[in-house]
């Protein structure tokens, strides 16, 4: 029923119970499907290792702008590492110019890299961006994104931004939060935005949604995002899930 587009299972392997009961109690929870994003070189083996694992569990293979300038895949590197048939995804990848500091240059260069990943095998990208709304909508038109597509994860930017990545064809994905009390720009945005480009995640473990904010997020959660979602919007948590879930298919054939 619901597919929770971007968590990090790996780093809930301490959870009580383990990763296998954070798994159990998603799938007790309608989640058919879960996309576990690497954010370094060390994660990109664990999520795939979590993939091969899991037939409703798939991967994504990058690295995130914070993480140190001196991690880096070359363009050759990336794309035979993202040839693993359990690997759907190139990412997350993007820019963040809050944690990250100085001459910045390495990180769009990074994020270039990825892009042309994505690009030569034609596999979505999952885009991180924070206080970097106009450099990465940049980058992404500069370097042709449409042509590998992709996702503008964990939504907090303006209408213009969110105008701006639909026009080049890639989704908006929703996190928990869309349900706190002071995200009224983006739960204005969450209203505008086509059904039929919608995705949800929880980002787990980090940012989970009402009523379980302040707690460890787990995937088994993505269900109250589509249920503040169905309220937002004035729609049933039926036809959130149904629309999500096609949405996350038609970007992800495969995992049809």
């Amino acid at each position: 029923m619901f597919i929770d587009s971007h968590c990090h299972l790996n780093l809930l392997a301490e959870e009580e119970g383990g990763l296998e009961t954070v798994i159990t109690q998603a799938k007790n929870n309608s989640v058919d499907h879960i996309l576990c994003i690497a954010i370094d070189k060390a994660s990109c083996h664990e999520v795939i290792s979590i993939a091969e694992n899991h037939a409703d569990i798939t991967a994504s293979v990058g690295i995130h702008p914070n993480v140190d300038q001196k991690e880096s895949f070359t363009i050759d590197e990336l794309v035979s590492l993202a040839q693993h048939d359990k690997v759907i995804a190139i990412g997350e990848t993007g820019l963040d110019y809050f944690r990250s500091e100085g001459d910045l240059e390495w990180q769009r260069d990074r994020f270039r890299t990825h892009i042309e990943a994505g690009k030569q095998l034609r596999k979505p990208l999952i885009i991180h961006t924070r206080e970097a709304r106009d450099d990465t909508m940049d980058i992404l038109e500069q370097e042709g994104a449409e042509q590998a597509g992709g996702i503008i994860h964990c939504f907090t930017e303006n209408w213009d931004t969110a105008q701006r990545a639909l026009d080049i064809g890639f989704y908006i994905s929703l996190s928990g939060i869309v349900t706190f009390k002071n995200a009224v720009e983006l739960q204005d945005v969450a209203k505008k935005l086509p059904l039929d480009r919608i995705l949800i995640e929880t980002d787990a473990p980090y940012l989970a949604p009402v009523p379980h904010r302040g707690k460890t997020n787990k995937p088994a959660f993505v269900k109250h995002v589509a249920e503040f979602l169905a309220e937002l919007r004035g729609d049933t948590v039926e036809n959130i899930a149904k629309a999500t879930t096609a949405n996350f298919h038609q970007l992800f054939p495969t995992t049809r």
